[in-house]
């Protein structure tokens, strides 16, 4: 049986409902443009800056080097949590206590942000609390993930609840996992209406928007910075890179302190309700304890099951890629066995050496990068934390703001690193699953 379904598509899903703005839609590029701000990157860190710059006063230019909303914004699975690689415990072993909490506190500020800005700026855009359950891969893995959340809750006060082996099928019709815990206060969200909303009020703030637009390097000017594109100059007193996975070579700073991955994704076709309530009872979001994770969600506008993983691992076409994808799927849900895919995708997010987003500025320009995965929450508060710099009113302090945004030497940019990355994930979690 082929997985593919008749209707399948390469694209993401998200699309169905929130394709890609139209270049047509855009301003005009002239061969020299000005403006106080020039944002580089039309995703949700560049549009949240833009709309808030605009509102403040600022005249704002956005340049993407694809076609807006073509990029990660509208390509991620929507996930809305508070979670780095880097734990609580962790960050106090290694950073000291006072950052840590800073680190936890901004990211539950990130995950509470989405829902007070959607909110207020009335998007419609299936923005739940919907809780996200965590499934261990081992016993060792369990117990790790019980004492970090434990230790979570003491010092943050955030709760959890631990799901034994015998009640996972509660949450998720898979007889992989040893256990786990929900997180009841993490959420969703369809980022493809998110994103689609943010361009809308960012065109009606009157922000410029420069699809097709690549910028390929950035020089000093008497009025700040000048812009190089194929398209023509920008010139502007401040600068913004907001690029994350598809920060491009010629940003050389920025570029060699990330590691792009792609990510892979894929949506059923639409299947039974009582089949997606068999398999995901609490239709909740879903992960396991992997460094390089398998996750799941149902759509929330159709009855679909939206399942992702091997990030980093496979090259090909996206209909290539399907049938990895699938097994994986049917390996950790059988009932899923007979369902075919009607979208498969892939795009680009972005890791750093340190596993932490970064925000800050770099001679002169500003710039918030390296999401690890979090990219909606973070994307947002950072998107307002930078335009606040700016406008120099708001809250712009960080605790991602930090002296050390490291690099490797001879290290380029490329995603050459992102299959050793995972081959080395692959042997922590062996070693991990061994309980050493």
């Amino acid at each position: 049986m082929t997985v593919l379904a008749p209707d399948h598509r390469e694209e993401p899903y998200w699309w169905m409902a929130a394709p890609p703005m139209p270049e047509a839609e855009a301003a005009p590029v002239p061969p020299v443009a000005t403006a106080d701000v020039a944002i580089i990157g039309g995703g949700i860190t560049g549009m949240v800056a833009a709309i808030h710059l605009a509102r403040g006063g600022a005249d704002v230019i956005v340049a993407d080097a694809g076609l807006i909303g073509g990029g990660a914004a509208r390509m991620n699975a929507g996930f809305l949590g508070r979670t780095l690689k880097r734990s609580v415990a962790w960050l106090e072993k290694n950073v000291g206590a006072d950052q840590a909490i800073g680190v936890y506190r901004e990211l539950d500020e990130a995950l509470q942000g989405v829902a007070t800005f959607v909110e207020a700026e009335g998007i419609a855009c299936h923005r739940q609390t919907c809780g996200r359950l965590i499934s261990a891969n081992s016993l060792p893995h369990l117990r790790y993930l019980l004492k970090d959340l434990e230790h979570m809750k003491r010092r943050l006060g955030l709760d959890y609840e631990v799901v034994s082996k015998a009640d996972m099928s509660s949450e998720l019709a898979s007889d992989r996992y040893v256990g786990g815990a929900v997180i009841p206060d993490l959420g969703s969200i369809h980022p493809g209406l998110y994103h689609a909303g943010l361009v809308a009020r960012a065109k009606a703030a009157g922000v410029r928007l420069f699809p097709m637009t690549a910028v390929t390097g950035i020089e000093p000017d008497i009025r700040g910075k000048i812009l190089h594109s194929a398209r023509g100059r920008i010139s502007a007193r401040q600068v913004i890179v907001a690029t994350n996975g598809y920060t491009p070579r010629g940003l050389k700073w920025f570029a060699r302190r990330l590691v792009p991955f792609h990510g892979y994704v894929m949506a059923t076709e639409i299947l039974p309700s009582a089949l997606i309530d068999k398999v995901l009872p609490k239709r909740r979001t879903y992960l396991d304890t992997k460094m390089s994770i398998d996750f799941i969600r149902p759509a929330p506008d159709s009855e679909r099951i939206l399942f992702g993983g091997m990030t980093g691992r496979l090259n090909g076409t996206c209909a290539e890629i399907a049938p990895a994808l699938h097994r994986r799927m049917v390996e950790i849900m059988p009932d899923l066995a007979g369902v075919r895919i009607s979208r498969t995708w892939t795009g680009y997010c972005a890791g750093t050496f340190d596993f932490m987003p970064h925000i800050g500025a770099h001679d002169g320009v500003h710039y918030a990068l390296g999401y690890n995965f979090a990219g909606v929450p973070i994307g947002t508060l950072f998107g307002r934390k930078l335009a606040a710099r700016i406008l120099g009113s708001g809250d712009g302090n960080s605790a991602f703001d930090v002296e050390n945004f490291p690099t490797l030497p001879f290290f380029n940019g490329t995603g050459l690193v992102a299959p050793l990355a995972m081959k080395y994930f692959d042997l922590q979690d062996r070693r991990m699953a061994r309980g050493k």
